[in-house]
């Protein structure tokens, strides 16, 4: 006997007025938020030779190379921690962003085959590069925990915050990609302003220098920068060096912003994504 089947159909009409963000829709079509993650990773390692290991070898010859320049030639100020040790603490979450950032910016124009062909929600394909990039996160972290025992320093009472951290950063991240991966599909110089900006981003983000150089208010507008929250509150949460004050809640606020707005911005343009692409 034939079976019974029930066929489900999706009606797409315009908006008027604002437009929803839609995440119950979101949230029925996990299943597929979950392949794509799976997907991306395997394409990324997928005819690799050291395969898992670059996640682990940019962050780490990164160190090397500012330890050597900035730490030892340039004698940059490390709150009194070993050199490696504090710009490692800062790599690891800089690195899962930068990663995270350019995957979800080029996410859409990579996906153009499945998005005009298939019907899903358009914000699952760069929620799914940013989630996979966790998986380089927990390689990299392997290596933090290594040097940890290595110079003697053992874990804090803050460091149960480090998911909180980590989590600012992944809001960070895909906050501004969802704004380039939408702005990508129109414009494809865009891929090519991807590299300056993090670049650019890096030097202005405490990674090989400390944000204690600068006075307050500044120290505190410096939080502006949603990296410069992250990224003091991993020395925070790992080292125990000094709390990062009023400047991880302008961080935390500013990085909120940027999702909020990236995601209404991505909405509001997707409906243009299969004609485009």
């Amino acid at each position: 006997m034939p079976e019974n089947r029930v066929e489900e159909h999706v009606h797409i009409e315009p908006y008027h007025g604002p437009i929803p963000l839609n995440l119950k829709e979101f949230w029925r079509y996990r299943e597929l938020l979950y392949f794509l993650v799976w997907r991306d990773i395997k394409v990324r390692y997928k005819q690799t030779l050291l395969g898992a290991a670059w996640a682990i070898i940019q962050p780490f010859f990164t160190m090397v190379v500012f330890s050597i320049f900035f730490g030892r030639m340039a004698q940059m100020a490390s709150n009194g921690y070993p050199y490696p040790i504090f710009s490692y603490t800062a790599l690891l979450p800089w690195t899962y962003f930068s990663g995270a950032l350019s995957l979800a910016a080029n996410s859409l124009v990579g996906s153009g085959g499945l998005i005009t062909k298939v019907y899903f929600p358009r914000l699952i394909v760069p929620v799914s590069s940013v989630l996979s990039g966790l998986v380089d996160f927990a390689f990299a972290f392997l290596v933090l925990i290594g040097m940890m025992v290595f110079y003697g320093y053992a874990p804090t009472v803050y460091t149960i915050l480090l998911p909180l951290f980590l989590l600012l950063a992944l809001v960070t991240a895909l906050g501004v990609g969802l704004w380039f991966a939408a702005l990508n599909v129109k414009y494809r110089d865009v891929r090519y302003l991807i590299p300056f900006l993090t670049q650019f981003w890096l030097f202005a983000t405490p990674v090989v220098y400390p944000s204690s150089l600068l006075e307050q208010p500044w120290r505190t507008l410096y939080g502006l920068n949603p990296m410069v929250g992250v990224v003091e509150g991993f020395r925070w949460a790992l080292l125990g060096d000094r709390p990062p004050e009023l400047m991880i809640l302008v961080s935390a606020i500013v990085s909120i912003l940027l999702l909020i707005s990236g995601m209404y911005y991505f909405r509001r343009t997707e409906d243009t994504f299969a004609d485009l692409i």
